[in-house]
Parts: structure tokens; sequence; C-alpha cells
């Protein structure tokens, strides 16, 4: 996330105004408060986990000042659904080869490099683990996936419209069993899953939509 050098011009002196929790203009201070803010919270996640995630330290951390941390955040779980946004608006745009097993191929491992990446596998961890018992953090977990989901799509749709899937295939559900795998391997084994896992993955996901499993309707 880049920003503007200096601060944003205005009408006359005074304090900047703060955003709600979440929002943000572009460049300016702003972006560049809630870039290191919301990189010092994703180190806290990752290292320490949510038990652990505090306003103050994070605001310390990113060398703002509590005030502002805690006038545009509000609380831990407003500063995780703004985390988890900021995650979901930065991941990689989908992949597209020409065939829906290889467009899968791509988005199976891509999740296995995230679930493999230390700091971002840690950071998923925490959050999942929040989410377990903290409906706001599952809120903002469940809008981070909606939005991927969302992103892949399209593989799944262009996919039936060159006929290599059946009408009526339920696109969300086919990216949805590309990944759930994955994720029940390293939540159960402790370990992210290989290359290996991540083909496996993508391959049983098209066999499954091509016999027809996830149409929809009819």
């Amino acid at each position: 996330m880049t920003a503007d050098p200096g601060s944003e011009p205005g009408p006359g002196p005074g304090p900047e105004p703060e955003p709600e929790p979440g929002s943000v203009r572009p460049g300016g201070r702003t972006a560049r408060v809630r870039a290191a803010v919301l990189r010092a919270a994703g180190d806290v996640l990752a290292e320490q986990g949510f038990a652990h995630l505090d306003l103050a330290d994070v605001a310390r951390r990113a060398e703002v000042g509590r005030t502002t941390v805690y006038r545009r955040w509000g609380s831990v779980t407003g500063l995780v659904a703004d985390l988890l946004g900021d995650m979901a608006e930065q991941s990689l745009p989908r992949t597209e080869t020409g065939s829906v097993l290889g467009d899968l191929r791509a988005n199976a491992a891509l999740v296995r490099r995230t679930l493999a990446d230390p700091r971002q596998g840690a950071l998923f961890r925490a959050v999942i683990a929040a989410a377990a018992c903290d409906e706001r953090t599952a809120t903002a977990l469940r809008r981070f996936y909606d939005v991927r989901v969302a992103e892949w799509a399209p593989c799944v749709e262009q996919a039936v419209a060159r006929g290599e899937l059946p009408a009526g295939t339920d696109a969300g559900e086919v990216v949805r069993a590309v990944s759930a795998p994955l994720y029940y391997a390293w939540l159960t084994a402790g370990v992210a899953p290989d290359v290996a896992a991540a083909e496996r993955a993508a391959a049983a996901a098209v066999a499954a939509a091509r016999s027809g499993v996830f149409v929809v309707g009819g």
C-alpha cells in the first residue's frame, strides 16, 4: 500500500478528522497510519495469538498514538475485522489458464503457500481460533472468504460456459471444495499441506464438479 508524501490539503489548520473504523482515504497520513497499525496487529496475531492482541501494544509497535488507534478501531475485534478486509483486498487475483483444472490448481497452490508461510499461517490460525468464540471476528472471517471465493468463482463460471462443467454448477461451492481439505489437514495435522495435497484437492473438486455433485436447482 503506497501513500503520498506530505499532508493532504485542507481548508485551514486543525487536526485531521478521523474516519470511521476500517475506512481510509487514498494517500496521506491516514493511509500510512492504517498500514502501520494493521501490520503491527498482524505481527502480534502471528507471534502471540488473538488473546494477546492489545490496542495499546499495537499502537506502540506501529509508533502511533494510542488515542488514534482507540478512536479509529474502537476494539480488538474492530481492528481484526479491518485487518481481514485489508488482507482480502491485497490477496493475489485469480489465475486464468484456459481450463478449470489449471485454474483450480492455481487456487490450491495459492492456499497452500498461504498456509505454509510462517507469518500468514500463524496469523490465520490465530484468527480462526478467535472466530470460534467471538462473533464479530467470525463475521469478519466469513466476509474475508466470501471476497476470495467471489474472486475465483468466475473460473468455474467460465468452465460452465466452455462446456467443461454441467450447467447449474454452483461456482462458489466448487471453489470452497478446493480449499476445504487443505484447511482441514492443516488444522488437524498441524502442518501445512504439501504440493501433492494441493494437486489432489484441485483434481478432486474438478472430478466432483464434472460428475454433477455441485449442480443446484433444476
